[in-house]
């Protein structure tokens, strides 16, 4: 969520209103990122992450959940590794995987632990706990369980957000009492929310904020968090590393894509409908509407989830990857 020595509070960068909030039935779907290695990513998200392999195709792969595709990998051999931890470009700062309880967390844990693996970053953001890894390619990924929207607090309006400790024993521990083994990233787990690095703060409030109509739930002068429905964030962004950088090449392992899913059709109307008012260009395909943010970075708008790996497959053909 935040770097380790900054607090989210009222925002202090200018951001234009949105004319109406998006619809708070909004969700975050699938995202999709590039790899040097299909092989070993495979390996890591399958064994280490937990992820089932739904299809793999060539130099593309489909892995998800309980069925439903969360992750498309896309292989660029020799791919240079992103530069996750210091300045670099704009595109992913990580995405995050929900996990429905916390003794799913726990579950994870252990078994990660169990495998050799060092403990991963963490932070008790308040509103939920979370671990945080990179991938061989330099991806960032969190994975988290929420807490109840009745144990959030507000202040000003804002959600209260923060980069505590998270009680690891007591994660465990929850794991323990629940009893049950490891068996793969549990059904209901989902895309909860994107982290991107971006150029500019004031800009980025603009387009997802003031046009595609996010609300804001928190922001600093370095980091803004936007929802639909009251969600803490189903989108994050920062300028840590990234002020004022260029997008990623495409010779470096990237962000290809990541998926708005609309609840209907007349929902997502009418955020295109404030990006067309916006002069933002768009374009419709057989798997969602395609557009830009001011990095580059694609966000496909769909009506509903993609419920398969045939239509994830159908998804990834849609979008360009350079």
């Amino acid at each position: 969520m935040t770097a380790p020595e900054q607090q989210a509070t009222r925002a202090t960068t200018p951001a234009t209103a949105a004319s109406a909030s998006i619809d708070p039935a909004t969700q975050m779907g699938v995202v999709a990122i590039t790899v040097a290695d299909l092989d070993r990513s495979l390996a890591y998200y399958t064994d280490g992450i937990g992820f089932a392999l739904l299809e793999r195709d060539g130099s593309h792969a489909t892995l998800g959940a309980g069925g439903m595709p969360l992750l498309l990998l896309t292989e660029v051999p020799d791919a240079r590794r992103f530069p996750h931890d210091r300045p670099g470009y704009t595109g992913l700062y990580h995405f995050a995987i929900l996990v429905p309880t916390r003794a799913d967390l726990g579950r994870w844990l252990r078994h990660w632990l169990e495998s050799g693996q060092p403990l991963p970053g963490q932070g008790d953001h308040l509103v939920s706990e979370a671990l945080y890894l990179t991938d061989p390619d330099g991806h960032g990924i969190e994975i988290y369980r929420d807490r109840p929207r009745s144990e959030w607090t507000y202040a000003g309006g804002f959600v209260r957000m923060a980069t505590d400790p998270v009680d690891i024993r007591g994660v465990l521990e929850e794991a323990e009492r629940e009893g049950k083994p490891w068996a793969g990233m549990a059904a209901g787990t989902r895309l909860g929310h994107m982290h991107l690095q971006v150029g500019d703060i004031s800009q980025a409030a603009e387009f997802y904020h003031g046009i595609l109509g996010f609300d804001i739930m928190a922001a600093m002068p370095s980091a803004l968090f936007i929802s639909a429905g009251g969600y803490h964030h189903h989108i994050g962004m920062n300028i840590w590393h990234s002020r004022g950088a260029a997008p990623t090449p495409a010779d470096v392992a990237r962000l290809s894509f990541y998926t708005i899913d609309f609840a209907t059709e007349e929902a997502r109307a009418a955020t295109l409908a404030r990006l067309a008012a916006a002069g933002v260009a768009y374009q419709d395909t057989p798997a969602g509407v395609l557009v830009r943010d001011p990095w580059q970075n694609i966000l496909v708008l769909r009506v509903g989830a993609v419920t398969d790996a045939e239509a994830a497959a159908t998804l990834a053909a849609a979008v360009p990857h350079a």
